[in-house]
């Protein structure tokens, strides 16, 4: 039971915008993440560029091309005009669509499949032409996956935050992990595959993957970054990695 792992550079990136200095640098903590051996890396460029800057995504593509080619990118964010222009110029090997205003500190809920899938199949289908993944951003629901089924998509990105929030509440986490792992079976009997990111940690890692043996990726920034101010970034990407089921 192993799943991959992706790290989000966003909580570094704005880090490094408090100052009007190049460090931390984005790339560079990339670099040593994948060193580690991380899976690939994940960006979420909102449109006030708040953390990852839309520069920045050309360097991060051309640190994966020319010295990890196997690793992966992941672009995450809402759809717009602009962002679709952003990833078909960067070209990850991954997508994930999120429906989130761009107010919002962050991505707090999954799409409505039901009312949105006719928005998104004809995204879907323009990023798979790209070449790209296609993974849409779920909330634990498994009603909801014959419709995430409707529009094309690759994976879903399950929706943890609720099951982070229960850190301090064995019983609740209980509860969201079998919401978690019941929408992840629907996708699996639909031929999706499951993705997950939001307040994920080495603590909390660990249960969802026993529940959800098929897990193939997993999306972490803020903990592995909070983490890596107190053990470094090298070994907070081994952390994880044992924690997704890695040998390290």
């Amino acid at each position: 039971m192993t799943a991959e792992l992706s790290v989000n550079l966003n909580a570094v990136a704005m880090l490094r915008n408090r100052r009007d200095l190049p460090w931390p640098s984005v790339t560079g903590l990339g670099r040593i993440a994948l060193a580690a051996g991380a899976h690939g890396l994940t960006v979420h460029p909102r449109p006030d560029e708040r953390h990852i800057r839309f520069s920045d995504l050309p360097a991060i593509r051309a640190l994966i091309d020319a010295e990890f080619p196997t690793a992966e990118f992941n672009i995450e964010g809402y759809p717009s005009t602009e962002f679709l222009a952003l990833v078909a110029a960067a070209k990850p090997e991954q997508v994930t669509l999120v429906p989130d205003d761009p107010s919002q500190p962050t991505s707090d809920h999954g799409w409505d499949f039901e009312r949105q899938g006719g928005f998104l199949r004809p995204i879907v289908e323009r990023l798979k032409e790209q070449g790209a993944r296609v993974s849409l951003f779920a909330d634990a629901d498994p009603a909801a996956m014959r419709a995430a089924a409707a529009t094309g998509c690759d994976r879903v990105e399950l929706y943890t935050g609720p099951y982070g929030g229960t850190y301090d509440d064995p019983g609740a986490a209980g509860a969201e992990i079998e919401r978690l792992g019941a929408t992840a079976d629907a996708a699996l009997e639909l031929g999706i595959g499951v993705n997950a990111g939001h307040d994920l940690t080495v603590a909390n890692l660990p249960p969802l993957i026993v529940r959800i043996p098929q897990l193939a990726e997993v999306s972490i920034g803020h903990g592995l970054t909070a983490d890596a101010l107190e053990y470094g970034m090298v070994e907070t990407v081994r952390r994880f990695r044992r924690a997704c089921g890695q040998s390290v």
